[in-house]
């Protein structure tokens, strides 16, 4: 018998209203729990002593609160709505069309979805886009989504045939669960006619493609304006948050007429709306916890599984390296993963695996490092760094993966600068391609060939062994890039 269980409660598209938050916080605190955590799919997660657990559940009944126990088999609303009001988008998507889709999911008394839902603006780059199995992305159309559907136990996405209208979502979403979770229809056309056969919502045919913003996560913590008004930010660095803090907290937002606390995928908290008068209070009550705010940006990127103390402890580990060598990380955001089928959103993505197993077993571990394509962590493309790592070598290659995200971007930067103007482009003239590795910019010329590695002048890069390394960095030859070598016209020989 387990001594501990772990308790799940659902806050539809990281959305929670201060009365009842309090509530739920509450009844947790006379079930002897005195911390909580927020989850990656921005939902509220606590773990009980099994001895107070009768404590908890007779609360929750009586306060009519759905929760889950040691299982999620129905995962949380995910939204972008926690950077509603914190970062600009120019949408036509605000608070009230946020509240439309998520009450368009209470058509049916006690229907939740067994799949996960994602609902988020397409300006944004704060929450993920395909992390679900039903992603509804703003388009240009007020008040219409596009839909991507991924299949489960596939990381392949597929767009929907036109634009939902918003206060269809919640129907449609019933209908392609129970075709794909009852009916059993995995695979694309099949899954539409059923659909289609089925049901008749609202929607309009799609006048243009989807464009994502580039990726950039915004700084997200601490007392931060926003128009009129402030919003506050808060990230504990062990991801968790004690009961007495968030009490004062639901009890300030009640006494100051805020009416919204919203988590985020960052396992955060945002609290927007904070009036001129107030700031003060609650600069008080961070001060009567000892919460700290301002917190590096590269500490702020990450995200782990959720009840995983080995992905928090892998995460401290590699900030504090990041902090010693002084590691730009910027326009990167990375996820652990320890578990085979859970899911973390990053451009960066390192991966724990047993080594050697004995039964059920696993007595060594080793990481893979992989990356997302172009770096864009919305991208279902992964494509592998480094496999095998212990644990020891994982920061220095972290390290080496962020040095060639940061040349790839100074090299996509180059290129627009020489292709813009006609009179840059006057200004030089290409000469030959050559191979350049992506890590440490070295470049192999044929003309010159490399006389560490006794290749001979006259060499051409095909020609090179197969495992031909980079003198400077030992980078393999199958990641070096073709690139074009130009010089100044002026430099012409006569």
């Amino acid at each position: 018998m387990r001594d501990y269980y772990h308790i799940k409660i659902n806050l539809p598209g990281g959305i929670a209203s201060p009365g009842y938050l309090k509530d739920i916080l509450s009844a947790a605190w006379n079930a002897n729990v005195r911390k909580v955590r927020f989850g990656s799919r921005q939902q509220l997660l606590m773990t009980v002593h099994y001895e107070d657990m009768r404590f908890l559940e007779s609360d929750f009944k009586n306060l009519g609160i759905f929760y889950e126990v040691n299982t999620d088999r129905r995962p949380n609303i995910v939204s972008s709505y926690c950077g509603e009001d914190v970062f600009r988008t120019g949408q036509w998507l605000n608070a009230s069309e946020y509240h439309s889709v998520l009450d368009s999911f209470d058509f049916e008394p006690g229907w939740k979805p067994g799949l996960k839902v994602n609902v988020s603006d397409s300006n944004q780059s704060f929450t993920p886009f395909f992390t679900g199995n039903l992603n509804f992305i703003s388009s240009p159309e007020p008040h219409f989504w596009y839909l991507y559907v991924r299949l489960k136990q596939t990381n392949t996405v597929f767009k929907w045939d036109g634009l939902i209208y918003t206060n269809e979502i919640g129907r449609l979403s019933k209908v392609v669960e129970e075709c794909m979770l009852g009916e059993g229809f995995n695979e694309e056309s099949a899954l539409k006619a059923a659909v289609g056969e089925r049901i008749r919502y609202v929607f309009q045919p799609s006048q243009q493609e989807l464009e994502l913003p580039s990726f950039s996560l915004p700084y997200y913590e601490g007392f931060n304006r926003y128009e009129s008004r402030t919003w506050l930010g808060l990230y504990r660095r062990d991801e968790e948050f004690t009961i007495e803090f968030l009490l004062d907290v639901c009890a300030l937002c009640l006494k100051t007429r805020v009416g919204e606390i919203c988590s985020t995928p960052w396992k955060s908290l945002v609290i927007k709306g904070i009036e001129d008068q107030y700031r003060e209070a609650w600069s008080n009550i961070l001060g009567k916890h000892n919460i700290n705010v301002r917190h590096a940006a590269n500490e702020l990127a990450w995200q782990t599984e959720d009840h995983n103390g080995d992905g928090a402890e892998l995460k401290n580990d590699l900030i504090r390296y990041f902090s010693k060598n002084d590691t730009r990380t910027f326009g990167l955001c990375f996820g652990i993963q320890t578990r085979p089928k859970s899911e973390v959103f990053g451009s960066v993505l390192i991966r724990k695996r047993p080594l050697l197993r004995i039964g059920q077993l696993p007595l060594f571990s080793v990481y893979d490092l992989y990356y997302t394509e172009n770096f864009n962590p919305n991208s279902r493309a992964q494509v592998l760094f480094e496999r095998g790592l212990f644990k020891i070598h994982l920061p220095a290659q972290l390290e080496r993966l962020c040095r060639r995200f940061n040349n790839q971007r100074s090299r996509d930067t180059l290129k627009t600068m020489l292709s813009e103007p006609d009179e840059a482009k006057a200004a030089v003239k290409t000469a030959k391609t050559v191979h350049q590795c992506p890590d440490c910019l070295t470049i192999y010329d044929p003309e010159y060939g490399d006389m560490l590695g006794d290749i001979p002048p006259g060499t051409a890069f095909e020609d090179l062994p197969a495992d031909y390394c980079c003198p400077t960095c030992d980078s393999g030859k199958a990641v070096f890039l073709a690139v074009e070598f130009t010089r100044p016209s002026n430099l012409e020989p006569a």
